[in-house]
């Protein structure tokens, strides 16, 4: 863990960072409308509270994660769930994107269970509760991780797809998911991507627009080049952008820019 660095815990609405390694999140058009508790009623911003060191995996730099959950609404409240015992929040920060393009976010963030690993999950409210409306299966083992990439509609057909990279320090696979109704479908995946190095405790990359497209910004395997990835028709596509000079790099490809950058 590098001296003196402290994961974020929250992400602020900051849309279009034009580096990486810096919080980003999508300008939602209608914060204010949609149908997560009203129409006064939309979450705004989120956090992870309560730490713990009862998962001492460490992917992080250290051994704190977080059991609590906590969002601030549109109408100036504040709600919160926490687990006390098994699974925690093992993230950097919670991830606001609206998946079911009802004008109002949801949020995106990464659970782990003590015996079982880690898996996505996307939050929500419901009957003016904090609510799990969907997740991925846990990937099966005691201290595997995932690390998120990002959310956008990567392939221009109006909805809104994740992206995230399983076992970014072991098996190394980029995954694709999209919200349909209460579940978590995958779209595609590839072998041979990471955005985390194991200790660190920011994600590298993002959700990057480059031209008129949305691209995945990772690195390869071996850490060596930056990998660009688009989603067409169902697959991936990939194109290398470049050598890999740390995480500065990904703020230097010419014609992207950050549309959510991981953190």
């Amino acid at each position: 863990m590098r001296a003196g660095a402290r994961r974020r815990l929250s992400r602020p609405w900051r849309p279009f960072a034009r580096r990486a390694a810096i919080p980003a999140a999508f300008l939602l058009a209608s914060i204010g409308a949609g149908s997560q508790g009203g129409a006064s009623e939309a979450i705004v911003s989120a956090a992870y509270t309560a730490p713990t060191g009862r998962y001492p995996h460490g992917a992080l730099g250290d051994t704190t994660e977080h059991a609590g959950l906590s969002v601030r609404l549109s109408d100036g409240r504040t709600l919160g769930v926490r687990f006390d015992k098994g699974i925690v929040f093992e993230d950097t920060e919670p991830r606001l994107a609206d998946l079911d393009g009802d004008g109002a976010p949801e949020v995106i963030v990464v659970e782990s269970d003590p015996g079982l690993g880690a898996r996505l999950a996307v939050w929500t409210l419901r009957d003016r509760a904090l609510y799990r409306l969907a997740a991925t299966d846990f990937i099966g083992k005691r201290f595997r991780w995932l690390a998120p990439v990002g959310a956008a509609d990567l392939d221009g057909d109006g909805q809104v797809e994740i992206a995230y990279v399983e076992t970014p320090h072991l098996g190394k696979v980029l995954k694709i998911v999209r919200l349909a109704g209460d579940r978590l479908v995958p779209v595609a995946k590839a072998a041979g991507l990471t955005n985390h190095v194991n200790g660190d405790t920011f994600i590298q990359g993002g959700v990057f627009r480059c031209g008129e497209g949305m691209v995945l910004l990772t690195a390869d395997a071996r850490w060596t080049r930056i990998v660009g990835t688009m989603l067409d028709r169902g697959r991936l596509r990939h194109r290398d952008l470049g050598p890999y000079e740390g995480p500065e790099s990904f703020g230097r490809i010419a014609g992207c820019r950050a549309a959510m950058a991981a953190s």
